[in-house]
């Protein structure tokens, strides 16, 4: 019984000293600063639970129908996802760098590759809290829309500069 209440103690005494060190100032916000480790892991690991949670992979269009990657293209382009991802040729914007976490470089196959369609969707849609990650629901992107680029965007590493420049170019 002795250790329960020691345990308990201890557990009210980390949450005090949590309360105190996050509502009390003491972590900084500024985008400039890294999150130390502990809070890096936890923020990633809550990221990617409410994403694996919450994702369907039920996608409105065949993900692998050559079409429907170029109409991706086209909306990654015309929504200026290039802008903070970059693509093929196309290098993302300096102004970037200062986001902390920074953008995924999505033309780098790691950074995809762990990611379903539908989590891709589920993001795009949704957007990220606390990343810059916009959520396009809110600009009355349509659903069909959004599953293109996740189709897009999983074929990303593999999509030539000319490609993308063929694709994306004003008709």
């Amino acid at each position: 019984m002795k250790c329960l209440s020691f345990v308990g103690a201890l557990a009210l005494l980390a949450a005090i000293a949590a309360g105190v060190y996050f509502f009390g100032g003491f972590f900084n916000v500024a985008a400039s600063e890294q999150d130390p480790g502990a809070i890096a892991w936890a923020l990633k690991s809550v990221r990617n639970g409410s994403i694996s949670r919450h994702a369907d992979d039920r996608p409105a269009v065949k993900l692998d129908d050559p079409a429907t990657i170029r109409a991706g293209a086209r909306a990654f382009q015309a929504h200026g996802c290039p802008f903070c991802h970059g693509a093929p040729g196309v290098d993302y914007a300096k102004l970037t760098e200062g986001m902390n976490p920074g953008p995924p470089d999505l033309k780098e196959e790691e950074e995809v590759k762990n990611l379903t369609a539908g989590q891709v969707f589920w993001i795009v849609k949704n957007g990220l809290r606390m990343t810059g990650m916009p959520a396009a629901s809110a600009t009355n992107i349509p659903d069909q829309e959004i599953w293109q680029i996740a189709a897009f965007v999983k074929k990303l590493p593999d999509v030539s500069d000319a490609d993308f420049k063929e694709w994306t170019a004003a008709k």
